[in-house]
Formats: C-alpha cells, structure tokens, sequence
C-alpha cells in the first residue's frame, strides 16, 4: 500500500531532524552554517535540531569519572565492602528526590550490565527511581538478558502501577521480561501459598531464583510516599512498624537501623523473595534523597546490597564528607 503524502512528510521531517542533528552536534557546525549547509531558514534549522532532541536522536554523554564522585565512590566501597558504587553529581531537581541524577547514572549503569551481557536473568523491583534509570537509559536493539520482576505489584492504585518500570524496560532493551501478576502483600500467608500453587506464578518465582543479578530500590517509612502508597489499607501498619524500629523496606520487607531483618505481620505474606535468598548474588540498589538516608544507611548495614547508585548530597552524607560549598564557605 502507497504512503500517504502525510506519512510521507512525516518522514521527511525526521530524516531532515537527524542530519541537522548529525552535522550540529557530531560536525561542530553552528546552526546558522547548518541552516546553510541544508539550504535552510535559520528558524528552520533550530527547530529541526530541537525536534531531533525531542525525538530522542540525540544522547549526551558526560564521563561520571570527570567530576569529583569517584572518591566519594571508594569511601563508600570501602566502608561498606561494596563490589560496585556509582555517585551521581548533583543537578537541579524539580522535586524532593535526586530523579533527575540518579535517572541519568542509573540509566548509564544499568546499559552497560546489558551491554556486557553477563547476566542471562536480571531481577528487578519497581518504583520512581528505578523508572527514572530505566526511562534514561539509551534504547538497545536487543539484549542477551531477559528480566523479571522481583515482587508482586498488584495495587488499587494506577499512579503507582509497578509494571511501568519493566513494561519499559522490555520495550527499550528488546528483552523478555517476566511479571509477577499478584498483589505486593496477600491478604494471608495461605492466600500466597494458594497462588504459589499456580504453575504461572511458581513459573516467575523460579525466575526470580535464577536471577544472578537483583536491581532493587530502598523504602523509606517516615512520608506517605512508596511503600505506604502501595499498601493501601495496610498503610496505617506503617506507624506500628516505625514505633518498633523499622527504618528501611527492601522487596516488601523490612530492616532495623541495624540492617537486621525484621520480624512483622507481613511475613509471608510479601510476594517476594526472601531477602536471605538474595545473598550470595549481586544486588545493586538505586536509591538516594534525604528522606531515604537513614533507610539507605539501614539497607547498607545489612549487608545484602553489593552495589549502590546514589546521588552525591546522600553519599556525602553517608561518609560524613562536607559538600563542596561548604568547604569554600569555611575557606
């Protein structure tokens, strides 16, 4: 079947978009010499640039290395005997969490495991830090790896819909990707054994086993925000739980300011991996904001994390490093 002349035109634009991008930011040409080179209006030519970007034909790349995160990265390794840490250097942010930086060195990170393919099964948990590190990661054609999901999701709520992370993810790697169709929580320990008993979800738990590397995100409890949200009617357990001392929540469990793993009336009931059966293998969280900083801190004392990304004002924290302004202000 003939194209229309719109679709025609349409393709016309984007062709015209990515090589006023190509000669713009790969030939070092300005734009008014690009909008001469293309024989074009210098409006034109701008707005074929910016369509390009909007696009997304055009990727900008700064070496994390050249900022100065790297030695916060090994004051962390070193304290917490992590195999991997990258630091992201800060960036204007809309909101009360880093997004933005931890998308951008998240989404870096996660394309290079995939780029080296050591994995054939990569778990994943959910939620905005690692949609943001998926939503910035640069598109692949295909990948060795196939993903599942670390946890049930499952919720009332479609503002917090958990698929969202690996849905995408599926769609930008070309990977398999596996889901977990149950509630975070059962209502019940024999609910989650009844489900379990199903061969499709004993199918994705046994995905999950296989998972060599495990990419999880860090609840915190004192907002209403993540793993509050996505409770539901049990979100007023959050206050009991705080009052006995939990500070941080990994795959719908939860740790004491120590790192030890808690006891709550959640057990057995989260559709989850036990997060005893993460050690041993790689699990790499992305976390960071100061509002998690005392959940991250938990999380790191535990012992299960071997790998952190993480935003360089929280890791500074965790090191007792001043930022750098500070430094200049005593000077």
């Amino acid at each position: 079947m003939a194209k229309t002349a719109t679709a025609l035109m349409a393709q016309d634009e984007a062709g015209l978009a990515a090589r006023a991008a190509w000669l713009h930011f790969v030939g070092g040409l300005t734009q008014g010499e690009v909008a001469e080179r293309l024989g074009l209006s210098a409006t034109r030519a701008h707005r074929a640039i910016a369509k390009a970007q909007a696009m997304g034909l055009v990727h900008v790349w700064v070496d994390p290395r050249a900022t100065g995160c790297v030695e916060l990265e090994n004051r962390l390794i070193a304290r917490f005997g992590l195999s991997t840490c990258r630091v992201a250097a800060e960036l204007p942010e809309p909101g009360p969490l880093p997004l933005r930086a931890l998308g951008a060195i998240g989404g870096d990170w996660l394309g290079s495991v995939l780029d080296r393919g050591r994995h054939e099964v990569i778990g994943i948990s959910h939620g905005r830090t690692l949609a943001a590190a998926v939503e910035a990661m640069r598109p692949r054609e295909e990948s060795r790896s196939a993903f599942v999901s670390l946890l049930g999701g499952l919720t009332r709520s479609l503002a917090a819909n958990p698929y969202d992370v690996i849905h995408r993810l599926a769609q930008k790697s070309g990977a398999e990707a596996y889901l977990m169709p149950a509630p975070l929580f059962t209502d019940t320990a024999a609910d989650k054994a009844m489900l379990l008993s199903q061969s499709l979800l004993r199918d994705v738990l046994e995905r999950m086993r296989a998972a060599s590397l495990a990419i999880v995100g860090v609840g915190e409890l004192e907002s209403s925000q993540g793993i509050a949200a996505l409770m539901g009617e049990d979100a007023a357990s959050i206050d009991a739980l705080r009052a006995a001392g939990a500070r941080a929540e990994i795959l719908g469990q939860f740790l004491n300011a120590e790192g030890a793993v808690m006891a709550t009336p959640f057990d057995g009931r989260a559709m989850a991996l036990p997060l005893d059966e993460l050690r041993g293998r790689e699990v790499v969280a992305i976390a960071g904001g100061a509002s998690k900083a005392s959940a991250i801190q938990a999380a790191l004392k535990s012992g299960i994390l071997t790998g952190l990304i993480i935003d360089e004002a929280t890791a500074r924290g965790l090191v007792g490093a001043p930022h750098d302004a500070d430094v200049v202000a005593a000077e």
